[in-house]
């Protein structure tokens, strides 16, 4: 079974354009918001944890929830034991490249060398 796209070019132009509007629109408005005002120093101090629990939601949710059952599982040790490492590793540089190219590399190397 084939699909065969009917849309002219008209077509495919205005889904770029509304495509576009979508993805600009909700970062441009915010920023064009919090410029021109004072923001209070409670609200930049909260703001500092969102890229870490953000970044920690997914990375629990890889090592330690099954995608297809949506139980807990303790079996991924390689991806255990190299998030392990990236946080140490994080909390004393404090540099996100760093620890993302340390936790690749332990995750690489633990697979290599624990096999589950």
């Amino acid at each position: 079974m084939s699909t065969v796209n009917t849309w002219t070019t008209t077509q495919h132009f205005w889904l770029v354009i509304l495509g576009f509007c979508v993805a600009f629109v909700p970062r441009f408005l915010p920023l064009m918001l919090f410029t021109k005002r004072e923001i209070s120093e409670w609200f930049n101090e909260w703001m500092k944890y969102v890229p870490v629990s953000l970044f920690t939601a997914l990375v629990v949710k890889d090592i330690f929830i099954d995608s297809a059952t949506y139980q807990v599982m303790f079996t991924q040790i390689p991806e255990m034991l190299a998030s392990i490492i990236v946080i140490i590793v994080a909390y004393r540089t404090r540099s996100m490249a760093l620890s993302v190219i340390i936790g690749l590399l332990g995750v690489f190397l633990l697979s290599l060398a624990i096999h589950v």
